[in-house]
C-alpha cells in the first residue's frame, strides 16, 4: 500500500505538500525515518533526476516522478504494484498541476499547499483499498505507465551520488573563482607589461632628442 506521499519543488528540495495518514492508517511507527529519508532525497535529486524512477531501502520502496521542477514521491511497500504506484503518482501530478503550477516558484515556506493534502486523500483512496486494487483501478490505467522503462536505483548510492555531486559542484565553483582571479591577475601583469614597453621606449625618445639638440644642433 502507499504508506507516505510528498510532493516537493525539485530544485531545492523545499516540501510544498503531503501526507502521512496512510502509515499512521497502516499502524507504522517508522515513518519518521522514512520521511526524513524522503527529505534527503529530495535534496539530493534536482530538477534533472532521472524520471519515472524507483529508489530501493530493503523493504520500502521511494516511487518518484519529476515535472516542471516539482517531485512527486510515493513510498510504498515493495508488494505494492510497481504500475499503481506510478499511476497514482501521475494523477497527483496532473492534479498538483492544474492546481498550483504557477504558484510553485513563488513559494517561501514548507507545506505552502497544505491544503492539496484534501485531495490527496481522495486520490490515494483507490489505491489504498485492497478490493479496488483487485479490481477495475490498474485495468482503467494501465496505459499511464510504462514499468518496463522505470529506472530503479539503490537508496544509499543515490545519497551517497548526491554528496559527490555536491562536492563536485563545490571544486567547480572553487576553479571558477581562482579562474577568474588568474584571468585579472594576467590582464594587470599584461597591462603592466605594455606601460614597461611604453615607458621604454618613451625614455629612448626622450634620450635620442637630447642627444640630437646638444651633439648635432
Amino acid at each position: 500500500m502507499v504508506l507516505l506521499t510528498l510532493i516537493a519543488r525539485a530544485s531545492d528540495g523545499l516540501l510544498l505538500s503531503g501526507s502521512v495518514q496512510e502509515a499512521e492508517e497502516a499502524g507504522r511507527s517508522d515513518m519518521n525515518e522514512y520521511q526524513n529519508k524522503a527529505k534527503q532525497l529530495f535534496r539530493k535529486l534536482g530538477a534533472n533526476a532521472a524520471s519515472p524512477s524507483t529508489v530501493d531501502d530493503g523493504a520500502i520502496l521511494f516511487h518518484y516522478i519529476v515535472s516542471d521542477n516539482v517531485c512527486y514521491m510515493a513510498l510504498c511497500e515493495k508488494s505494492f504494484s510497481r504500475r499503481m504506484a506510478f499511476n497514482y503518482l501521475e494523477e497527483l501530478r496532473q492534479e498538483f498541476s492544474n492546481m498550483h503550477s504557477t504558484q510553485v516558484a513563488g513559494a517561501h515556506r514548507p507545506y505552502a499547499f497544505i491544503e492539496f493534502a484534501t485531495v490527496l486523500q481522495k486520490l490515494k483512496k483507490p489505491y489504498v483499498d485492497s478490493r479496488a486494487q483487485r479490481s477495475g483501478v490498474s485495468k482503467l490505467n494501465d496505459e499511464l505507465v510504462d514499468v518496463q522503462r522505470i529506472m530503479v536505483q539503490n537508496i544509499d548510492d543515490v545519497l551517497q551520488r548526491g554528496e559527490h555531486m555536491s562536492s563536485l559542484a563545490s571544486k567547480a565553483q572553487d576553479l571558477s573563482s581562482q579562474s577568474r582571479i588568474f584571468h585579472k591577475e594576467a590582464k594587470y601583469l599584461n597591462l603592466r607589461s605594455k606601460y614597461a614597453k611604453w615607458a621604454a621606449l618613451a625614455l629612448i625618445l626622450v634620450v635620442v632628442l637630447l642627444f640630437l639638440r646638444f651633439w648635432v644642433f
